[in-house]
This record gives C-alpha cells, structure tokens and sequence, in this order.
C-alpha cells in the first residue's frame, strides 16, 4: 500500500502534508513547499544547495556493502557542508544562483528545477530558507565531478575537498555514519543530509534513527581496524 492510500482520502483540495525527518536526537525544521518559499517577501534569504550521489555496488573490506556514494564538502572553516551557497533573488532564479555557485566550486554539473527535493525555514535570528536539490548519477559521472573539483576556482580556497558520505554502521556501532554525523557541520546540512537519507530511501529510518543516538552516547577510543558492518 502506498504512503497516500494508507493516509486515508484527503478533502477536496487539500495536499498531504510534507514530510517531515522524525529521527530522535534531531531538531525539527519548518518544511515548506516550493511556491510558498518562492512567494516569501524580501527579507528572506535563500540558500541552495546539492546532494550529489551515485548507486555504489563496491564492499568495503571485501564484505561491507557501500551501497551509495554521496558528496559533501569539507569547507574552508573546517565544517562540513554540500557545495552551493547563497542565491540573490534579485538578480537570479533558484537553480540559475545554484549553478552559478556551483560552476565555482566542482565546475561540471548544472541542475534543473526537476532536481529540487525539499525547503526548510532555519532556525536563529536570520531570515533563511534553506532549499535542497538531490540528483543521482551514476558512479562514473560522479567520480568526474570529483576529479574536476580538484581544478575549480575556489578549491585549496572556500573548499578544502570533497567527501563520500558513509552510509553504513560497523560491528562496533560508531565507525561509518555516526562517527561521520559526530563531525561539525555548517548551518543546516546536517539535517539535510539525514532528510534526504530518508526521503529518498538510501538509509532506513531506524538505522539513521540509531546513528544519530550513537552520537549522543560517550566516545570510546577508536580502534583502527576493519570492522565489520551491521
């Protein structure tokens, strides 16, 4: 049964509701449609950015499933982040500011509205809404975006690298995803990462549920051996 049949018949005219992250451990953001950021006023700010990533049938060790290859960004302020920024709407439309800032940073990839996932409203003083486009590719592709990161413009400068997300736990529960989500992470991305996780099935919801809490727990040293994936 789909996600709509099970909700029941909804009233003339009315959506269903956005979705939303659900994982314990995790502050909730206002989710709004794409329209309604559109029609916010100018004092809002937008940011746009991209969850590039990749079906991945590699094992780690020979025996952990890597399931998906996903990028972020290791920053110049040491958080972690996806590539994109900040678009004037004054002067540029959503994806058109996206790939501008995009073409800076890997320099090989331009995204359409049919790319966009989700907007949330940030939390803090500042007026942000935080939009999110996720696009799939395939491996090949996505290692060439890695590749022509090394020679954009702002590489060594605003960017430090890029990083594979990874998506699973090991034996020990804390190597892979949670260790990955104890790392700082700038503004929203954090929550972004673990939304588009969910949303577009890549990590069911109580394995992020459970790396989010393993999180939260005492560290233990790290033992640097090849341990196993739950």
């Amino acid at each position: 049964m789909g996600a709509m049949a099970a909700m029941g018949a909804l009233p003339a005219g009315a959506l269903p509701p956005l979705p939303t992250l659900g994982v314990p451990g995790v502050p909730e953001l206002k989710p709004l449609t794409r329209y309604e950021a559109m029609r916010l006023g100018p004092g809002w700010s937008h940011s746009c950015h991209a969850m590039l990533y990749a079906p991945n049938p590699g094992m780690l060790f020979g025996r952990i499933p890597l399931r998906y290859a996903v990028l972020m960004q290791m920053r110049f302020d040491g958080l972690l982040g996806f590539p994109g920024g900040f678009v004037d709407r004054r002067y540029w439309s959503l994806e058109d500011g996206l790939n501008r800032v995009l073409g800076l940073g890997l320099g090989c990839v331009r995204l359409t509205e049919a790319d966009y996932l989700c907007s949330h409203l940030t939390e803090g003083p500042h007026r942000v809404v935080a939009h999110l486009y996720a696009r799939q590719l395939t491996l090949e592709e996505l290692h060439t975006i890695e590749i022509s990161a090394v020679h954009s413009r702002d590489h060594g400068l605003e960017v430090m690298g890029m990083v594979r997300v990874p998506l699973y736990t090991q034996k020990d529960r804390m190597g892979g995803l949670p260790n990955f989500l104890a790392n700082s992470f700038v503004g929203t991305a954090k929550f972004q990462l673990l939304f588009a996780l969910k949303i577009l099935n890549m990590v069911p919801e109580e394995k992020l549920a459970e790396a989010v809490a393993a999180t939260q727990r005492p560290k233990k040293p790290a033992i640097d051996h090849g341990a196993g994936a739950m």
